[in-house]
């Protein structure tokens, strides 16, 4: 799509019940889905705070991690976390994914080849697009705006990395014979496509792979037949990922390929090599145009991946270079730092770009992180997997190079895991230089609201909790529950079931709230549930009990009974003692009975008979001094 940087777009209803209302940039007036997983990874991380709240894509690079793998949720996981948090937040929320796994993966690139086959083409289709197709068209994501990055490196490739090119690898040739790279893209646009919340954003590589002319137009050719392959259309495609986990500056300000030294034009310079683009922006803003010229929708819109392109820090250039040669003018100023722009592993002096905005400018949907930071490119020295990811020596810090970088050093920190896995130092390095520089923003540092409407009913064994959401100036990203002081568990949703408990046995829960930056709520009011007696049929009953209003010298509390046997009551019967000087002072729809501490309540003629699972309550106002704590209810059913 097409955006001002100024511009404004209506929002649709929050989370309505109903599909989302299709609108030309998803970004725009929306929210983005933290992710949990990477939040936590980034929170752990000394300073990781300062960033943890950022939105950073979901990665589905193998069969499995549909389903989840060991340290990662799934697909339905994070979508029902997706719902949470835009129900938090009031909302539209953008959940971003990445689809990754066609056969033959990244054939120039062997720390990122995956589990398929360059011939397994029919289990891509059958074993993993289609069951992402089938989660994502479920109607109960329907208001979330899925925004996917289908299938990274793989067209480029067919054009840098085949076909007699000084670059060409075997298994790019192969993958360019059979056509299973376009058949695939095809075949992803086409099933995602059909669904009305996608919105699908095909890989386009990036300025320093593409920006030649002789790259650049043979590129946008193949991703135009791919989005026409396997029965999908230009329809399909919402527009391009530019500089997707790679390092390429977002902006160069300090130079252009319009400048002469001497007479002599940058583009000769050895970092710009001819290249027609030396920065990001000016490259996505072309690739957009040709890419309309081509055929694809006039309103196609581009996103930019600035996880990693802020290198800032100590060796940021603060002007141009010197007008000597125009390699000197070019190293003196240029912001990206890398030896040679075909750089790509973990790479040394990389810092966090630009946080993830909507419609930054004209032509771009978002700037956004698509590789979240502190994920390894590629291990530094072989590592036995069972993920099909081989070791490229362009993740190895002493390896010197190669035709796709100009044979440079490759720039590489060194100790690196496989590809996806956690690099503690990466992180770190990406901190330490990240451009805009941390804390030049305002953190967040405000807590969730305290999470009310604290409910529950029980089984002989089990606690089933609800409540209502808590809201934040961010985002609410999940909730922490409590058993009597000790944190039984945690959930992105407003519901929790703790199991595993004891018959006829009281327990106290509360609930608090949490956000990406790691602010807590408070303590929800404690609810007070008694499980109900292991008797195996018959009658029974349990009984919660919740203050719902305190102030100071008196209460008012609400005590919910839930007949948890298999057969009708006739009547039923709540005692408790009070631990401190509480003193009923008014009840209704109950018989109340106090001496000292001890309570004992009773039903009324036309609420004591409840059906199995049914339910009756009754409350009371009380007065007291010094601590109000809270009892322990027994229930018993007639």
């Amino acid at each position: 799509m097409v955006l001002s940087a100024t511009a404004v777009l209506p929002i649709a209803t929050a989370q309505s019940a109903h599909a989302a209302t299709r609108v030309d940039n998803p970004y725009a007036g929306a929210g983005v889905y933290v992710n949990p997983d990477w939040s936590a990874l980034a929170a752990a991380e000394p300073g990781g705070s300062a960033i943890s709240n950022q939105p950073t894509y979901v990665w589905l690079d193998r069969i499995a991690a549909i389903t989840g793998t060991t340290g990662k949720r799934g697909l339905r996981s994070h979508l029902d976390g997706a719902l949470a948090q835009a129900q938090a937040s009031g909302k539209p929320t953008v959940f971003q994914v990445v689809i990754y796994d066609l056969p033959g993966r990244d054939c120039a690139a062997l720390s990122s080849n995956g589990e398929l086959g360059p011939t397994e083409i029919d289990r891509y289709k059958a074993e993993f697009i289609d069951p992402i197709a089938a989660i994502l068209a479920d109607p109960k994501y329907a208001s979330l705006r899925i925004a996917t990055t289908i299938e990274l490196d793989s067209l480029p490739n067919l054009v840098t990395n085949a076909g007699g090119t000084a670059t060409t690898t075997p298994a790019c040739e192969t993958m360019k014979a059979n056509g299973n790279y376009v058949t695939g893209v095809g075949y992803a646009l086409a099933k995602l496509g059909a669904i009305p919340n996608v919105y699908n954003y095909i890989d386009a590589g990036h300025h320093g792979w593409l920006g030649w002319d002789s790259n650049l137009g043979p590129a946008i050719d193949q991703l135009y037949a791919a989005a026409n392959a396997s029965g999908s259309t230009v329809a399909n495609v919402q527009g391009f990922v530019v500089n997707t986990a790679n390092y390429g500056a977002l902006k160069e300000p300090y130079f252009t390929i319009d400048d002469t030294v001497n007479g002599t034009s940058v583009r000769q310079s050895k970092w710009v090599d001819w290249n027609r683009y030396v920065d990001e922006s000016s490259y996505a803003k072309a690739f957009r145009d040709k890419a309309v010229a081509k055929g694809f929708d006039a309103n196609i819109g581009m996103l930019i991946d600035t996880s990693r392109n802020g290198w800032g820090g100590a060796n940021r250039p603060t002007g141009p270079g010197p007008k000597t040669t125009v390699d000197g003018y070019v190293d003196g100023g240029r912001i990206d730092r890398r030896f040679q722009t075909g750089n790509w592993c973990n790479q040394a002096g990389a810092g966090l770009g630009e946080r993830p905005t909507a419609a930054p400018e004209a032509g771009i949907d978002a700037y956004v992180w698509v590789k979240p930071p502190g994920e390894s490119d590629g291990n530094s020295a072989p590592v036995s997997n069972d993920e099909g990811k081989g070791w490229d020596r362009m993740c190895d810090p002493t390896y010197t190079g190669n035709p796709r970088n100009n044979n440079n050093m490759s720039g590489a920190l060194p100790g690196a895991p496989l590809a996806g896995q956690w690099f503690s130092a990466q992180f770190q390095e990406l901190l330490k230089n990240a451009y805009p520089a941390l804390g030049s923003g305002t953190p967040d540092t405000t807590a969730p609201s305290v999470p009310t409407g604290l409910a529950g009913t029980a089984t002989s064994s089990s606690v089933a909790l609800t409540w209502t959401a808590s809201t934040d100036n961010v985002g609410v990203t999940g909730y922490d529950v409590y058993r009597n002081g000790i944190l039984v568990g945690s959930t992105a949703g407003t519901s929790f079931t703790n199991t595993g408990l004891t018959a006829s046995t009281a327990y106290s829960y509360t609930v608090r709230a949490k956000d990406a930056a790691g602010n807590v709520s408070a303590a929800s009011a404690a609810l007070v549930v008694t499980t109900s007696p292991s008797s195996g049929g018959g009658s029974g009953c349990s009984a919660t009990y919740k203050v719902s209003n305190d102030w100071g010298s008196g209460f008012t509390a609400d005590v919910t009974v839930t007949n948890t046997g298999t057969t009708a009551t006739t009547g039923w019967k709540v005692t408790w003692t009070f631990p401190g000087n509480q003193q009923i002072t008014n009840l209704w729809n109950g018989v109340q009975t106090q001496s000292g501490q001890s309570v004992s309540v009773v039903n009324q003629g036309y609420n004591g008979a409840l059906g199995a699972g049914g339910s009756a309550g009754f409350g009371f106002q009380a007065g007291y001094s010094g601590a109000n704590g809270v009892p322990t209810l027994t229930c018993t059913a007639s």
